[in-house]
């Protein structure tokens, strides 16, 4: 495969410059973070502006961790800062012995400067590279720290990672005094290195209710000045009520959650479990309150010790005798809500946003823990181990029926990779990372977008009516459903045990459904199967929605397409009120091909809005709620929402 002429001009280009000495540039300071920001907090969207204040928070958490903090505040600032503040110990101001200069200083413009580094200052931390609120400083427009300590203030300004000034110290102001010690970080990001600089309340409500689940007694209170509105989360029962928050709209199979805590070989773990009538798992992990999502070592434990305690104690009780099948990890994970939390020195994270845990001993000590603590409640609990048991059983039988039902469908070519779907109008390329896929709602709509795709790359797959509820069903109803076999079919990842993601055959799943009530619906009953049982594409980024236009206003020659009531009327303003033509398209089968191709397919014209799944929590929550059995969250859930909807421009 030839090189891009772009790569050829560079190759011609390096030949003829000379290299030494004076090619090798060095970054003085918080440079490198400006120049390669990505490096340090994942990317410069909307994901790295709130790992900003996670940065800052985290700092106020380990204080917490180490005794000597109960409260934390965040303030989103009408004029696009943050502030975050705390009453613990306070960064220390005086002078660094190396540095010469005050240690506040050496903290806020020095990479891999902090207190974490040792486990004499703090025992276990999130904070371990010494980069969190430096890169945050460097990344800002501004930034302003005020560290409150011995009655006095010392306060510094920073623009752009850089001090205006010296730091600055005077007597605290009576109210001030009277909180003892603490540090105020405020700061604002610099819109010329990121995308968005509009932090979202949901966000950082997810992931400060988290952290006030996880450290039982701490006050973490967050405020919008922009709205006025404002929140406090304190959770004195620990992560046995963020297991309880996570099945609030569930029916369990036990009243109250397993817990028990150990610690082993200078790892605390605390465990909260407990088993509801769905079919899908929800474990979430934690290490020094980092939300490792990319999980790690400690789950492999967790999962492992779990599996060989819950089929030890079926064979133990003769609760297996008569199943006639043989339960695996996956059934005995079913209806599966858990919180893992440890607390150690020294984790290994991968990356600097520390999303996967690789202490390889890890592995054996939550095994260890797990292992002994669920034998112990079983003991002492045996009608809940009862239950846990015969719900794993069921599991393991529908998982027969469903293995039964996919060879079934093999031997009739339905999920055979060789053989796809007939309604599917497959792309020309056979290169995963240049196909995309559009799932389209209703054979009218999937004919205009058939004869509007661009045939090389776009494949079309009409969905017939809506699909079947997945929050309602197991894989042995799943696979039964003729929608979703020929959707599983042209993914060619197979599904669940037999899930292989190097098997995809779109790296762009695109859903493309009408502007309407059933379009929405059915957009929720798509997205509810892509995350409860292909989340793996998700957290990958293959999920897409299509944004195909409401309204064409016509004047004259001119056409402006328009998503919503506001650019409609902006349009129409624009072209003059007198002699103009303005459709609205009730479904994309309204749409002739060029129109549909041009608004909604065209890579060089359309929007398509990427799926992310940034608060695993929430997003598990809003699936219950809309799509589980009960109704009453789900009435409550409109009626406090209604209001909202109807004031969208929709």
């Amino acid at each position: 495969m030839s090189a891009p002429e772009g790569d050829a001009t560079l190759t011609a280009e390096a030949k003829g410059h000379h290299y030494d000495a004076t090619s090798i540039q060095v970054l003085e300071g918080l440079d490198a973070v400006r120049k390669r920001p990505a490096m340090y907090i994942g990317d410069v969207s909307v994901r790295g502006l709130h790992h900003l204040v996670y940065e800052v928070v985290d700092n106020s958490v380990d204080e917490a961790l180490a005794g000597f903090c109960t409260e934390i505040g965040v303030t989103l600032e009408s004029d696009g800062s943050v502030t975050v503040r705390d009453n613990g110990r306070g960064i220390p101001v005086d002078i660094h012995a190396t540095m010469k200069k005050p240690a506040l200083e050496v903290v806020m413009t020095t990479l891999h400067a902090g207190g974490k580094f040792d486990t004499k200052t703090y025992k276990v931390s999130g904070g371990l590279h010494g980069v969190g609120v430096s890169v945050v400083n460097a990344l800002s427009t501004w930034c302003e720290v005020e560290v409150l300590k011995d009655g006095k203030i010392y306060s510094q300004r920073y623009e752009y990672g850089k001090p205006t000034g010296p730091m600055r110290s005077g007597p605290a102001p009576g109210e001030k005094a009277k909180r003892g010690s603490g540090t105020t970080t405020r700061f604002k990001p610099d819109a010329d290195i990121f995308t968005e600089t509009s932090f979202h309340w949901d966000t950082l409500a997810g992931r400060l209710r988290e952290l006030a689940f996880l450290n039982s007694g701490l006050s973490i209170k967050l405020g919008d000045a922009r709205s006025g509105k404002s929140t406090e989360y304190l959770y004195k029962g620990g992560i046995v009520e963020f297991v309880k928050y996570l099945n609030q709209n569930k029916e369990v199979l036990h009243g109250k959650p397993v817990f028990f805590a150990r610690e082993r070989d200078q790892v605390a773990a605390e465990i909260a479990l407990q088993y509801n009538d769905t079919y899908a798992e929800s474990v979430h992990c934690f290490v020094n309150n980092i939300n490792t999502i990319e999980v790690g070592t400690h789950l492999i434990g967790f999962r492992s010790a779990l599996t060989r305690t819950l089929t030890n104690y079926a064979e133990k009780e003769g609760l297996a005798r008569n199943s006639k099948v043989s339960a695996s990890g996956e059934d005995v994970r079913e209806g599966l809500t858990a919180v893992l939390a440890l607390k150690m020195q020294n984790p290994q994270f991968e990356g600097q946003t520390k999303t996967k845990l690789g202490n390889s001993e890890v592995k054996g000590i939550v095994e260890s823990i797990v292992g002994e603590g669920l034998r112990e409640f079983f003991e002492e609990n045996p009608s809940v181990a009862r239950k846990i048991v015969e719900k794993m059983l069921a599991a393991a039988r529908a998982r027969e029926a469903a293995r039964k039902a996919r060879e079934l469908a093999r031997r009739k070519s339905i999920l055979d990779g060789g053989s796809l779907p007939g309604k599917l109008a497959d792309c020309a390329l056979d290169d995963p990372g240049l196909c995309e896929m559009f799932i389209v709602e209703g054979d009218s709509a999937g004919g205009t977008a058939k004869q509007g795709r661009d045939r090389r790359f776009q494949a079309i797959l009409p969905i017939r009516g809506k699909i079947l509820n997945v929050e309602k069903a197991r894989l042995d109803k799943i696979l039964n459903n003729e929608e979703i076999r020929s959707l599983i079919t042209a993914l060619g990842t197979s599904v669940k045990e037999e899930f292989d993601i190097s098997k995809l055959r779109y790296h762009k799943l695109i859903i493309m459904t009408d502007a309407d009530v059933d379009g929405s619906h059915i957009r929720t009953l798509l997205l509810t199967f892509f995350f409860r049982e292909f989340q793996a594409l998700v957290d990958a980024g293959h999920v897409y929605i299509a944004q195909p236009p409401l309204f064409m206003v016509k004047g004259g020659k001119e056409e402006i397409y328009c998503f919503n009531d506001k650019e409609r009327d902006e349009a129409m303003t624009r072209l003059g009120r007198k002699n103009l033509q303005v459709q609205r398209y009730k479904g994309l089968g309204e749409m002739n091909p060029e129109q549909l191709w041009k608004t909604t397919m065209n890579p060089e014209t359309r929007t398509l809005l990427r799926v992310t799944n940034e608060d695993a929590v929430e997003a598990d929550r809003i699936f219950t709620i809309l799509m589980g059995e009960q109704v009453e969250p789900r009435r409550q859930f409109i009626e406090e929402n209604a209001l909202s909807v109807r004031n969208l421009d929709i």
